[in-house]
C-alpha cells in the first residue's frame, strides 16, 4: 500500500463527514419508523423500516471502515 497524502486524508474525512451526516439521517428515519410501527402497524412501514435499517447498517460498516483507515476509534 502506498502512502496517503494529506489530501488523500482530507478527502476521506470529508467522506466521512458526509457518511455520518447521513447515517444521522438515516437513524432520525428509523426513529420515527418505529414510532409509526408502534401507533399504526402496516406491512408497508415494517418493509420500509427493513430497507431503512439495511442502509444504516451498510452505512455503519463503511463508516467503520473509514476510521479504520484513518486510524480514529470506532464509534459504537
Amino acid at each position: 500500500m502506498g502512502a496517503t497524502t494529506g489530501s488523500d486524508t482530507a478527502a476521506l474525512h470529508l467522506h466521512l463527514q458526509e457518511l455520518e451526516k447521513r447515517e444521522r439521517e438515516i437513524s432520525r428515519q428509523r426513529r420515527m419508523l418505529h414510532d409509526r410501527i408502534d401507533s399504526f402497524p402496516n406491512e408497508a412501514l415494517i418493509a420500509r423500516e427493513k430497507q431503512v435499517s439495511a442502509e444504516r447498517k451498510a452505512l455503519h460498516r463503511e463508516i467503520d471502515e473509514l476510521r479504520v483507515q484513518l486510524g480514529l476509534p470506532l464509534e459504537h
